[in-house]
């Protein structure tokens, strides 16, 4: 039931498998405006980026999860972490990273970019995973980490994920 309009909702892809090669700086830059500009509890922005393009911190990654196998195959990571010091309303953390992270993808796929999200909280054994690969301190917590590339392939977009039988108005 797309209209066409904000192709990028009905076109984005989970994409596994990446060309060699690195993806550009201005690219990564949009990525992460875009990333920022999603909405918050509060407004309170607690979130943090680590951008990872070193293959042995890719590598490291990769194994943090039975999941993350993209990671290990992508040129680019990005860590989206939530910073304990900057939440004014911390109940709410992981629903702003959660927006913040839809945004990053979307903004990757306008790009021409392919990407996938690994979960990682509130899997606490996931969690402290990545805070040892980085040595984090206890105020930062990963939340997710995104594998960035130029597709080898580009899975076909999902169809008729629409569906009007779970749609309730004024009650249930």
């Amino acid at each position: 039931m797309s209209s066409g309009k904000m192709n990028e909702l009905f076109t984005r892809v989970s994409v596994r498998d990446y060309m060699p090669g690195k993806v550009e700086k201005d690219k990564v830059d949009r990525i992460l405006d875009a990333a920022m500009n999603a909405p918050s509890a509060r407004n309170q922005q607690a979130w943090e980026f680590i951008v990872v393009d070193d293959p042995d911190y890719l590598r490291e990654l990769s194994k943090v999860t039975p999941y993350a196998g993209p990671v290990g195959r992508a040129p680019l990571a990005i860590v989206v972490l939530g910073n304990r010091d900057l939440m004014s309303a911390p109940q709410f953390w992981e629903q702003d990273l959660g927006a913040c992270t839809e945004n990053l993808m979307l903004s990757a796929t306008s790009l021409g970019l392919g990407s996938v999200w690994i979960g990682i909280a509130p899997v606490r054994e996931r969690m402290n995973a990545v805070s040892d690969v980085f040595d984090l301190t206890e105020n930062l917590m990963p939340f997710c980490i995104v594998a960035v590339g130029y597709p080898k392939e580009r899975p076909e977009p999902h169809r008729d994920r629409f569906k009007p039988e779970r749609i309730h108005h004024n009650g249930y």
